[in-house]
């Protein structure tokens, strides 16, 4: 990924690169609805060349959209549940999508062939998938407390991620691999974190509380147990990680969780440096502007916000869903934004000044 957005045709003058957070800070709206999917949509991946977006949802269907004309170029069949998640291989080669029905497939997306089924026996639903810098490795966070590393081209399971607590049986529901691909960070239903070696060790480097806060009535011997004698979730769940990334250096580490605010971490030694507030709703989804100066984030509040990541402001709210806001992602360039939501559609957003015409 570039270190800043090359300008397109929307960057003023002879400029080669474009600061993204000046440009978003001048203006923000949408200017493309995608409509096809019968239900809502949880996730919507950019192509690495910019030509396509890629989105999956309740309607098991992974549908391809050319992002200039708005129109459905394919529907990819094959899950048998919901799709949570999809991610694009930095050649743009292969597609990869995470699923409810326990499984992870691979896709051509140019042809909508499928390539290969990832799953294993024990496996539970498919939440998060995060590919290695490189693009070599995919990474699953699922209902389930390991983490599972596959090789890309082969198929092949590389490892298992398990952690050193023998009596913690949360479940590692998002995953996040480092920008220099050396380490992958987790994110647990109560709002642990995670940072692992990958390779070669696979060994659980630092546990980090996060986002859970432990309360009087917490007890070792009360971890593992999700329910509560009347059958609802226990208070830890409130904590559930919804989404992470890491800053293009490698240096920050950003979650998003069902307490509604989003934390920022020094790494390695994931220090905490900030809480964000202003959501009102679980955060879903996060990304990171190729420049390392905007995040956006995704809420069930229905709205997508904008973050000054120096500083830790909020600069601007995009209201255009109408339902809960699961997905978010930046173009390559960074002068683009996609969002999926639960009113059943995707959305293009661009920034800068308001065209004068």
């Amino acid at each position: 990924m570039s270190q800043a957005g090359l300008a397109s045709e929307q960057a003023e003058g002879q400029q080669p690169k474009v600061d993204l957070l000046e440009y978003w800070k001048a203006g923000a709206r949408e200017v493309r609805t995608f409509r096809g999917h019968s239900h809502g949509v949880w996730t919507v991946a950019f192509s690495p060349d910019g030509q396509t977006l890629a989105s999956g949802g309740v309607d098991r269907m992974v549908r391809i959209w050319d992002i200039e004309t708005g129109r459905l170029l394919r529907s990819l069949r094959g899950h048998t549940h919901d799709i949570r998640a999809a991610v694009f291989t930095p050649d743009g080669q292969i597609l990869a999508t995470g699923s409810d029905d326990r499984t992870i497939r691979l896709w051509n997306p140019r042809t909508g062939e499928p390539l290969k089924l990832l799953f294993t026996r024990y496996d539970h639903n498919v939440c998060s998938l995060s590919l290695s810098p490189d693009g070599l490795m995919l990474a699953r966070g699922s209902h389930n407390k390991d983490i599972k590393i596959w090789e890309v081209t082969t198929g092949t399971e590389l490892m298992t991620l398990l952690g050193k607590d023998p009596y913690d049986h949360h479940w590692s529901v998002c995953v996040a691999f480092s920008p220099d691909g050396v380490h992958l960070a987790s994110g647990s239903d109560i709002g642990k974190i995670k940072v692992w070696e990958v390779l070669p060790s696979g060994e659980e480097k630092i546990v980090h509380n996060g986002h859970w806060r432990e309360d009087e009535e917490d007890s070792p011997e009360a971890r593992g147990y999700f329910f509560e004698d009347d059958g609802g979730f226990q208070k830890p769940m409130d904590y559930w990680i919804g989404a992470m990334t890491f800053t293009p250096d490698g240096k920050t580490l950003i979650t998003g969780s069902r307490d509604t605010t989003i934390k920022f971490f020094a790494m390695p030694q994931v220090t905490e440096l900030r809480t964000l507030k202003g959501h009102s709703g679980w955060v879903r989804s996060l990304a990171v502007s190729p420049d390392g100066k905007v995040l956006a984030s995704a809420s069930d509040d229905h709205t997508i916000k904008l973050w000054d990541i120096a500083s830790g402001r909020h600069f601007k709210t995009l209201k255009g869903h109408t339902g809960y806001v699961r997905s978010v992602c930046f173009s390559v360039d960074g002068l683009r934004l996609a969002s999926a939501s639960w009113d059943r559609t995707v959305k293009l957003w661009e920034g800068g000044p308001e065209p004068t015409e």
